[in-house]
C-alpha cells in the first residue's frame, strides 16, 4: 500500500490494466485515449509480467471502484448543428447543443457545482435559456459605442455567436470561456 495513508496498491499488473479494460468494454485504443497513453503502452502493460507502477495505479483503483466515471466523462454523440463547450479555464463544465433553426437545445453537465454549470439548477434550458446566457456571455445590446466595438471585432452586426467566435465568451476577470464545434 502506498504511504499507509491511502488504500491503493504499490503496483499493478498486466492482468489488472487488462480486466479492468475489458470491464469497461473498450479496445485498447480506446482506453489508451481515456487514460491518456498510447495503444502501444496499452499493448505493453497488457503483456508485461513485472509489477506496473506510477499514477496508473491510483486510476486503475479509482476505475476498478467506480466505473461510471467513464460515462461520466463520456461526450454525448452530437445530434444538433451547434455545439458549444462552456469551460472553465481546462475543464468543460457543460455541453450545449443547439438547432437554431429548431430553437432545440440539449445540455450535458460536467459538473455537480451549479455555479459552473453554464445554466445553473436548469437541466433543461428552454431556447430563450439558451439566448439569455450566449448574451451573458457577450457584450450587451445596449453597450454604448457598440457598432465601434462590433467592429474593432470585424463582426458586420451584434450577433453573440459571432462574437463569440471572436472573443471565445472571454469577460475580465473571469476564467469561463467558450469553445464553438460547428
Amino acid at each position: 500500500m502506498k504511504n499507509n495513508r491511502y488504500v491503493i496498491p504499490d503496483h499493478t499488473t498486466g492482468v489488472r490494466i487488462k480486466g479492468i479494460r475489458k470491464k469497461l468494454n473498450m479496445t485498447q485504443k480506446e482506453f489508451a485515449e481515456f487514460i491518456g497513453v498510447s495503444k502501444p503502452t496499452i499493448e505493453r502493460w497488457e503483456t508485461q509480467e513485472d509489477g506496473i507502477t506510477g499514477p496508473v495505479v491510483t486510476l486503475l483503483e479509482i476505475l476498478r471502484r467506480n466505473t461510471k466515471w467513464v460515462e461520466q466523462l463520456s461526450i454525448p454523440e452530437r445530434k444538433l448543428k451547434l455545439r458549444l463547450f462552456y469551460m472553465y479555464e481546462d475543464m468543460v463544465c457543460t455541453i450545449i447543443d443547439i438547432d437554431e433553426v429548431s430553437r432545440e437545445v440539449r445540455i450535458q453537465n460536467y459538473t455537480d457545482n451549479v455555479q459552473y454549470r453554464a445554466f445553473g439548477i436548469i437541466t433543461e434550458p428552454t431556447y430563450e435559456d439558451y439566448e439569455e446566457f450566449i448574451e451573458s456571455r457577450c457584450m450587451p445590446r445596449t453597450r454604448d459605442k457598440l457598432k465601434l466595438e462590433l467592429n474593432r471585432l470585424g463582426v458586420p452586426f451584434y450577433d453573440p455567436i459571432l462574437i463569440i467566435e471572436k472573443t471565445e465568451g472571454r469577460m475580465a476577470d473571469d476564467r469561463f470561456w467558450i469553445r464553438l464545434e460547428r
